[in-house]
């Protein structure tokens, strides 16, 4: 098992963060068995957090459980991208019918606010990274606009879930990326059932057109750099220094 330098992790709920980080951006290597006690001994504590962690993280879809065999990674393949961007569809396109039929003038003049602090910048690494961050806070606060949170649970399973091959994207096409957000959120203020469908298909779809290739180029980052990996990590490390310097 790869994984960062260790930092110290103190409590159940770190040591859940930490391993589903790793399971998020593949620091955990796709089809790569997890050794338990390697894990605890880098997190720096016993296995038994470490074990409720996978579990839990296994629940969410990041991980295999095999009988006596303990977990290993999910697969990253094009079957697997195909099935998570198929299901995203299905439920964002729930999430804009539902937005049209109940968000406020309000909450929609906020969201087009939002949109307009979000313009691209890729760049870099660092600005696809930021850019990344607020596409899923985009479809996090659209999903809460649809008055349902199972929506809006849905909608933050799958950021996670497609966090990686995203990234990977926006890395590929930084010179062709495209922001649609202000075309959706026009159609939601025009309450156009139909025109904001068509634009969040048409948004959702066009990384259905090379699929395979955002899998293969998945594989190269892993095994050759994995930034998104090496910046969720640089979190952690923010986040433990300012605990440190809190402390009295």
């Amino acid at each position: 098992m790869t994984t960062e330098p260790s930092i110290r992790t103190t409590t159940p709920g770190h040591v859940y963060d930490r391993i589903k980080a790793m399971a998020t951006t593949f620091r955990l290597r796709p089809g790569e068995r997890v050794n338990e006690l390697e894990l605890a001994r880098h997190l720096g504590v016993s296995r038994t957090p470490v074990r409720e962690a996978l579990n839990r993280i296994a629940a969410e879809g990041f991980l295999v459980a095999t009988p006596n065999r303990g977990y290993t990674v999910r697969p990253l393949d094009a079957q697997q991208l195909m099935a998570l961007y198929e299901y995203r569809a299905t439920v964002e396109l729930g999430v804009v019918r539902l937005v049209c039929a109940r968000a406020s003038d309000r909450a929609l003049a906020e969201l087009a606010c939002f949109v307009e602090g979000s313009r691209d910048e890729v760049d870099t690494d660092a600005q696809a990274l930021r850019l990344l961050s607020r596409d899923e806070a985009f479809h996090e606060h659209l999903a809460g606009l649809a008055g349902n949170p199972e929506f809006l649970r849905s909608v933050r399973s799958l950021n996670e879930r497609i966090r990686f091959p995203r990234w990977i994207d926006l890395k590929a096409r930084r010179s062709q990326t495209r922001n649609d957000h202000p075309d959706i959120v026009r159609a939601l203020q025009a309450r156009d059932v139909a025109a904001v469908q068509a634009l969040m298909s048409q948004h959702i779809d066009k990384h259905l057109d090379h699929i395979v290739d955002l899998a293969r180029a998945g594989f190269a980052e892993i095994y050759m750099g994995n930034a998104l990996a090496d910046y969720a990590e640089s979190r952690f490390i923010e986040a433990s220094n300012e605990s440190v310097s809190t402390t009295p």
